[in-house]
């Protein structure tokens, strides 16, 4: 039928050439369409859920440290040396202030360091703090007293971030002049997330896309924002929580808390199609808890009683030995989420999927996402009905 623009002979050259020209740019508009689409279809979007500071963002720091195409700069890394500071500000305050407010009260071991206590609290307040030699000075000495250290074990009576003896133990270092964040500070380092960040990296040639969405009550309406075409919901929890408090109301069991917003998601009616892949984190910090005997778990969860009454052969062998009570406690925390799984999913286009995480540790979050990344893939396939 030949070119449309040579049909019309009526029509001057300057304006057949107008017309081939805007032929040309619908031609290039349709290409790079089709290409936007494509590379829409083959990104894999995971959208991270679950309460506030159960480690997501940790997870999405992970991400970048193991793809070097996103890792942090040096100016990154300079950015977050005042991140640091102030969590070691707030850990220090925040476990001093607390030794008169805990039942029964706990005082220090050394009175010399009343004064320390004195300088915290005209301080605390101050927005642009310089970080004095004086203010490293106090924070080390009252870390090494005896009486903070008992108010420290005591943390789940109040609210105290989870880097916080990280932090401290590595007081000398952090207040060099020299001093740059390695890997572990930066994930570490605590920052309360507000709004939503995505994060993009490429595994195998193939595009991700992770959400961090901040955790805390009042971030969650911004949730439904991030679940048009999810591939998946990483849904992150601190079983190490079992012992505490939400930082919002100071009443919610946390580990409470992060089952009924699992409840919640698994039975949202717009996530009905998507699957869960359940990041039961801060391992390490749990192994801590139970390891000491200070906090039992039954004394939270009192049907952790009868939870090793008959245990499963698959799991009594791993619940004899040194490790034997944490890989119970770890297994009754992953039941409590799978039991919920199972709750309306009729049509077994819904799964979850659990995995147990220490969102600090780069090799075990290595291993993880590779054992989630054939998982994620199905789910994607699926999505878009291609299997």
């Amino acid at each position: 039928m030949g070119n449309c623009v040579g049909s019309e002979p009526n029509l001057s050259p300057a304006e057949k050439e107008r017309r081939r020209q805007q032929t040309r740019v619908d031609k290039t508009i349709t290409k790079e369409l089709k290409k936007a689409g494509k590379e829409y279809r083959g990104t894999h979007r995971l959208l991270l859920l679950g309460a506030g500071e159960s480690g997501k963002s940790t997870i999405v720091k992970q991400m970048r440290i193991l793809h070097p195409e996103c890792g942090f700069t040096e100016r990154e890394k300079k950015l977050k040396i005042q991140d640091i500071y102030s969590n070691v500000k707030e850990s220090i305050c925040t476990i001093v202030f607390a030794m008169e407010t805990l039942s029964p009260q706990v005082s220090l071991a050394n009175k010399d360091n009343e004064g320390r206590v004195e300088y915290l609290r005209s301080i605390y307040a101050s927005k642009d703090f310089d970080y004095p030699p004086e203010f490293w000075d106090h924070a080390k000495a009252l870390w090494q007293d005896d009486g903070v250290r008992q108010a420290f074990v005591r943390s789940n009576e109040y609210q105290l971030i989870d880097c916080a003896q990280y932090f401290l133990d590595k007081v000398d270092d952090i207040r060099q002049p020299s001093y740059m964040p390695d890997n572990q500070d930066i994930l570490r380092c605590r920052v309360l997330t507000s709004g939503i960040f995505e994060t993009r990296f490429m595994v195998d040639k193939v595009n991700f896309h992770m959400f961090d969405v901040g955790g805390q009550r009042d971030e969650r309406r911004k949730w439904i924002q991030c679940f048009n075409d999810v591939t998946a919901i990483i849904f992150v929890v601190a079983c190490s929580s079992y012992n505490m408090v939400c930082r919002e109301d100071g009443e919610t069991n946390r580990l409470r808390e992060s089952l009924t917003l699992f409840k919640s998601i698994w039975n949202n009616r717009w996530l009905k199609t998507i699957s869960v892949i359940l990041f039961l984190n801060k391992q390490d910090l749990l192994r801590e808890k139970i390891r000491s005997g200070l906090h039992p778990l039954e004394k939270y969860f009192e049907d952790y009683r009868e939870y090793g009454r008959n245990p499963p052969p698959q799991q009594s062998k791993s619940w004899v030995g040194e490790d034997g009570e944490f890989n119970k406690a770890s297994d009754f925390i992953k039941d409590k989420f799978l039991v919920l799984s199972r709750e309306n999913n009729d049509d077994n286009r819904h799964f979850c999927y659990p995995h147990f995480t220490t969102a600090v540790d780069t090799e075990n979050i290595k291993r993880v996402f590779h054992d989630c990344k054939d998982i994620i893939q199905r789910m994607h396939l699926r999505q878009y009905e291609l299997l």
